[in-house]
């Protein structure tokens, strides 16, 4: 058996995330689904739900890796519920979990799960035009060791296109 990709999601919370936000995620999360590859978000609101809804809306596997301690605390979209009850610490799985990221918009958590994503030398792809944490970064390293590069797109399924084949690099 062939192990399935695991591309991460990452975004906006419920708290600044804004319609185009999850309109971005969520055909994200669809396409991701077509390619057959395993859906990993933060499993909460915003950016996470709607990728979860795309995903699930086209029959894919979501997996929601939550902060908490209860799974009741997932959005109704993640078929697989993974309670840390690690607060902010569960940003290192959701990264170590995956095999790339893709980021739309964001704030500092989004950044604290890039900055994991970064030092694991997961590939990564964000959605420009966007005003986020991310967006100095976009096309460029977050530091001076260029572990990764953050590879910009400009559309979904660009973006999806676009972390498959740095995945399979």
């Amino acid at each position: 058996m062939v192990k399935k990709r695991q591309i991460l999601v990452v975004g906006h919370n419920t708290n600044g995330c804004t319609a185009e936000h999850e309109r971005i995620a969520y055909e994200i999360g669809a396409e991701i689904a077509k390619s057959e590859s395993v859906l990993i978000t933060g499993g909460l609101g915003g950016v996470m739900q709607a990728a979860s809804h795309g995903a699930h809306d086209e029959n894919g596997l979501t997996v929601g890796i939550i902060p908490q301690d209860d799974a009741h605390h997932a959005n109704e979209y993640c078929d697989i519920v993974i309670p840390t009850g690690m607060g902010f610490t569960r940003d290192f799985l959701n990264a170590l979990s995956s095999d790339g990221v893709i980021i739309v918009g964001g704030g500092s958590g989004t950044l604290s799960e890039v900055c994991a994503s970064y030092m694991s030398k997961k590939p990564m792809v964000a959605m420009r035009n966007f005003s986020s944490s991310i967006t100095p970064y976009i096309d460029g390293f977050l530091d001076h060791r260029e572990h990764v590069k953050i590879i910009g797109a400009d559309t979904p399924k660009e973006a999806v296109a676009k972390i498959l084949e740095l995945i399979s690099t």
